[in-house]
């Protein structure tokens, strides 16, 4: 286990000198290119707020309006027919929206029912087995000037979709409702 940590601490500055080296090697301008990429990253940042900022309004406008807390009234006796905890929905709603807001949900809910419990393991299996598809989608094809994402969108949700099932049938199989 130590040699994994040793090899791990001197992988990035090895990798970080031997591009170093072959780019000199090679006569490549490395810190005039560096700094252009630094130009261009600062350049992206500025060209990616509005879109952040949008979905950002959204997500407020829609847990503010009271839209999740009816959303979860109506679904609560078909959740509990089929052994999902409504606790875990919103999770399920914003995960794919923002993953900060999603860590926070996980977070209030570990801290309510413990990381031991069904709905623990469930919210913490659900966070590493989804993705935040709309905002990788605003961020990357925002700043690449994508306007059409029609079908990322869905090919995006479906596969949030599968993760969130998969994430309960694996979390109820091996440790039950």
């Amino acid at each position: 286990m130590e040699i994994v940590n040793f090899i791990s601490i001197l992988l990035i500055p090895l990798i970080i000198g031997f591009i170093l080296i072959y780019a000199t090697f090679k006569k490549i301008p490395t810190y005039e290119l560096f700094v252009e990429g630094g130009k261009e990253g600062i350049s992206l940042a500025f060209s990616i707020i509005p879109y952040l900022v949008g979905m950002l309004v959204a997500i407020s406008i829609f847990r503010a309006s009271g839209a999740m807390e009816w959303l979860l009234s109506f679904l609560k006796p078909m959740l509990l027919a089929i052994g999902i905890p409504p606790e875990i929905v919103p999770l399920a709603l914003i995960r794919p929206i923002s993953g900060n807001a999603a860590l926070g949900m996980t977070s209030d809910l570990l801290a309510t029912y413990g990381p031991d419990s069904f709905i623990g393991r469930l919210a913490s299996v659900m966070q590493g087995s989804t993705d935040t598809t709309f905002y990788v989608l605003t961020v990357y094809f925002g700043a690449v000037g994508v306007k059409k994402m029609g079908d990322a969108v869905k090919v995006g949700l479906l596969a949030d979709l599968v993760g969130i099932i998969a994430a309960i049938v694996i979390v109820t199989l091996i440790f039950g409702a």
